[in-house]
């Protein structure tokens, strides 16, 4: 089991006018960041993929809706496809290897970060 202490990003519509957005901006930086986590990590994507993708709470939600929230289930944007789709996107050149998505997650924590089964 590996963690990424990186917050996921969702994987953007990206076109000639985008490019320079501030959400395009930490699509790059997170893909960046994941590429040297792994690098560092020696993690490489197998055939099977089993992502727990944790998403920070907001900061203007209170201590008492963060306790309640904290390791449920994330039921909001950003999609679980984009967040797999940007995963798969910074650390492979093409997602054909993978055959089995076996459990794909998209929980609230604390803080943002990747863990990898």
């Amino acid at each position: 089991m590996l963690t990424f202490y990186i917050t996921p990003q969702p994987q953007p519509r990206i076109n000639y006018k985008g490019r320079f957005t501030a959400r395009a901006k930490r699509y790059y930086q997170y893909c960046e960041d994941l590429k040297k986590e792994a690098l560092i990590n020696h993690y490489h994507v197998g055939e099977c993929l089993n992502i727990t993708f944790y998403l920070p709470m907001p900061k203007s939600w209170s201590q008492k809706k963060k306790a309640l929230m904290d390791q449920q289930p994330h039921r909001q944007k950003p999609d679980l496809s984009n967040l797999v789709k940007a995963f798969e996107d910074a650390l492979l050149k093409e997602d054909c290897q993978i055959h089995t998505y076996q459990e794909i997650d998209k929980m609230w924590g604390k803080t943002g970060m990747i863990i990898i089964h």
